[in-house]
């Protein structure tokens, strides 16, 4: 594994670099499925908009797939949908087909669409060990260290033989689906957004402390690239002795 850090001046400069990210994907995979597994949370939302009011149609590419690396077990309608907003903010709004885009349905009972997501990713990204290996999953860091859907307090998830587990958020309860630690760490290219200076604290205990306790410290994709996008503020303890 290789490890980059990038930070950014704000989250438009983020958003370029995403923007830049999938053109360069696209574009070198030509008419090859390309598999990028999106994220929920304010800097995607963000992201999301500026792409949408920027660029249009100009990176809906054909051959590009969209997926998530988990979403809360609601109504695609419902504002905790992660679906929701990346398709309401930009997917829809510039023209990227159904075809394209591969949501969990939150709405379904919460281990048959599991298991029914994960039979759609077998279905349609090529595997490598056994494991889906998807061109490019972004990933969010949780003011307690979770990414993705796993917490703390559900260490096995990391370490699931199932490709998508279920997840239930220890304050609310919250069931969700969520991809495993095996399979975010066969990805070809892992990115973990952080901004905000409430994330400075574990970034830093992510990226210079190891801190094994927190789900994030073990997302290393074996043979693939780690990299970071933080804003100035999230990056305000890296590397302080």
């Amino acid at each position: 594994m290789t490890q980059d850090i990038k930070i950014f001046e704000d989250t438009g400069q983020i958003a370029e670099e995403f923007a830049a990210t999938l053109q360069k994907l696209a574009q070198k995979n030509n008419n090859k499925p390309v598999h990028v597994a999106l994220s929920g949370g304010s800097t995607p939302k963000a992201i999301f908009k500026y792409l949408s009011e920027n660029y249009g149609t100009k990176l809906n590419f054909p051959n590009l797939h969209f997926w998530w690396g988990d979403d809360r077990c609601v109504p695609p309608t419902h504002d905790d949908s992660n679906f929701k907003w990346a398709n309401k903010l930009w997917l829809s709004p510039t023209g990227f087909t159904d075809v394209q885009i591969h949501r969990i349905k939150g709405e379904n009972n919460p281990e048959a669409e599991a298991k029914r997501y994960a039979e759609e990713i077998k279905k349609f990204v090529q595997t490598e060990n056994g494991w889906p290996v998807f061109d490019l999953i972004l990933l969010g860091l949780g003011e307690d260290g979770h990414t993705a859907s796993i917490f703390p307090n559900q260490m096995e998830l990391l370490k699931s033989d199932n490709y998508c587990e279920i997840a239930t958020h220890p304050q609310s309860g919250q069931k969700r689906v969520s991809f495993t630690g095996h399979l975010i760490n066969n990805a070809q290219k892992v990115i973990f957004l952080a901004t905000g200076t409430s994330k400075s604290k574990k970034v830093k205990q992510v990226i210079d402390e190891r801190d094994l306790s927190l789900p994030a410290t073990h997302i290393k994709p074996a043979k693939g690239k780690l990299v970071w996008w933080t804003d100035n503020d999230a990056a305000e303890f890296i590397g302080e002795l």
